[in-house]
């Protein structure tokens, strides 16, 4: 018999969902935000620069390594609970307590969509398996994601400290750094409210507006 292919993991075709993709970015925005703020525009601030350039890469290298990893850990979690779940259905002899395992185990917003032929048939499937792997494994795909999930916390550090790089006046690149950083957030709390399903505009809004009541607080 071949290996098993659990047929109730999802398949993914990317490798990181919209929300996983737009959330990590905002993420990483937010905390280089933070050491943005922190820059002064007196006449001490130009040697606060490189201080901060450096602070602020070394943060989001930081979060995105430990988000990566995060992510690693939640994925071979889910995966151990699913297996867990296989076998509990398989060894319970009882069919009703077989179904009540399953429904349990689905979502909120899904558990009221299934019938319980439905609910019959998974458990049916369950049975149907040739063999259980013994533990869960990370694949290809996953590692992929949690690559990307580190470039993309990492990534979105350089918009946010280039104008330090490219302006000489502190307060212009502070300035021009805080709208990058703004317009940022607002086109990724647009995609979060389209993703959704609900008013864009106003998702972006919001997100913009946290950025600004961040800018203000550390200002």
């Amino acid at each position: 018999m071949g290996e098993m292919h659990i047929p109730a993991e999802p398949v993914r075709t990317p490798v990181l969902s919209p929300i996983d993709r737009v959330s990590e970015m905002l993420f990483g925005l937010f905390m280089a935000l933070t050491f943005v703020g922190a820059v002064s525009v007196g006449t001490g601030g130009r040697a606060q620069i490189g201080e901060m350039l450096i602070a602020a890469l070394g943060c989001n290298l930081a979060w995105g390594l430990v988000d990566a990893v995060m992510s690693l850990v939640r994925t071979i979690t889910d995966r151990g609970r699913l297996l867990t779940l296989l076998r509990s259905v398989r060894e319970t002899p009882d069919a009703e307590a077989g179904r009540r395992l399953i429904e349990r185990s689905l979502p909120h917003a899904v558990a009221g969509l299934v019938s319980h032929t439905e609910i019959e048939a998974i458990r049916g499937r369950i049975l149907a398996l040739p063999v259980i792997p013994e533990r869960p494994v990370l694949k290809r795909d996953d590692l992929l994601a949690a690559l990307a999930i580190f470039l993309i916390v990492v990534a979105t550090t350089f918009p946010v400290v280039l104008p330090f790089i490219m302006f000489t006046d502190v307060g212009i690149a502070k300035n021009t750094s805080h709208a990058v950083a703004l317009v940022m957030l607002f086109f990724g709390g647009l995609a979060l409210g389209r993703y959704a399903g609900f008013g864009s505009l106003r998702a972006g809004f919001m997100m913009a507006g946290l950025g600004t009541a961040l800018v203000i607080a550390i200002n």
